[in-house]
């Protein structure tokens, strides 16, 4: 019965209470992560705290020696020694995780494999079967645009369709949460940006939550719903600013005031710290040169 039946029978009306807010998928909590110890200590990660949202895509940037990298490898269970907690879906990560898939900044394609094979790979290790596996592989060849190239051997594709083979060999096993490092890193700008694109389809297609590592502003803009901004290290959060343009981010978008606005604000985040990290390196430098001279 709604509300007006109720009224016109004389009982109570009863409220309509709001739905719940959706839980985090992917919680990090007051991580840290020191390399040695004593004096030659090196702090790369310390005290961070964000969330991500199911289907949403967060970007993490920051200066050269920030952590990033640390960060990415204590998320994808690569470095499970750490202090503090990162959480999916509730559960503390302590080693690989079944619901995390990784792309990593260098194409990882296995040469002596075409990219139907390269492709096929992960559903060979959990022994499914060969036609299964190959209509699984050809749906995420086809999803990253690379259909009529499945008889290819690495070889014969550019780099940016190798890194596109690599995202469909992470994709083929169907993970919840993909993590990505800095994956277009070794490509012209040109290709990044169309890469970018298809990336973004992905995502919006398959609702996958993501959390990209970049020390590119552009593409951190073009691709996220919020971004990370990270301090020099030790890595901590500087600030998380949320991305509010319209999507699909087509070239007028990327061209607006709008976008140019929001990467001129954090390269003004980011510009503090790599400052502060390249004072510290020349200062570095300086006593080493002093302590060899004396």
């Amino acid at each position: 019965m709604n509300n007006a039946a109720a009224n016109a029978a004389g009982d109570k009306a009863v409220p309509v209470m709001p739905a719940p807010a959706a839980e985090a998928q992917l919680v990090i909590d007051r991580v840290s992560k020191r390399f040695g110890e004593g004096p030659g200590a090196v702090v790369a990660v310390d005290d961070m705290s964000f969330d991500v949202m199911p289907g949403e895509f967060v970007a993490c940037i920051g200066p050269s020696g920030c952590g990033k990298s640390t960060l990415f490898n204590i998320i994808g269970g690569l470095q499970e020694e750490y202090v503090g907690n990162v959480m999916i879906d509730k559960s503390r990560i302590a080693g690989p995780h079944a619901a995390v898939g990784m792309v990593f900044q260098e194409e990882s394609t296995f040469p002596w494999r075409n990219v139907l094979d390269n492709v096929a790979f992960p559903l060979e290790l959990q022994n499914v079967g060969q036609s299964e596996r190959r209509d699984r592989a050809q749906k995420f060849i086809s999803l990253v645009g690379l259909q009529g190239f499945e008889k290819r051997m690495p070889s014969e594709l550019s780099g940016g369709m190798r890194q596109r083979v690599s995202i469909a060999r992470t994709l083929v096993s169907g993970p919840r949460i993909l993590l990505m490092d800095e994956p277009f890193a070794a490509l012209d700008e040109q290709t990044r940006l169309l890469l970018g694109d298809k990336i973004t389809q992905i995502q919006q297609e398959l609702h996958q939550t993501t959390l990209l590592i970049t020390h590119n502003l552009t593409e951190a803009v073009q691709l996220s719903d919020r971004i990370v901004v990270m301090t020099y290290r030790p890595g901590r959060v500087k600030r998380i600013v949320n991305i509010d343009l319209p999507r699909p981010r087509t070239s007028d978008v990327v061209s607006s005031p709008a976008f140019g606005k929001y990467v001129a604000e954090i390269w003004g985040d980011l510009r503090e710290e790599a400052t502060r990290g390249m004072e510290e390196a020349e200062a570095g430098a300086a006593a080493r040169g002093k302590t060899a001279r004396g």
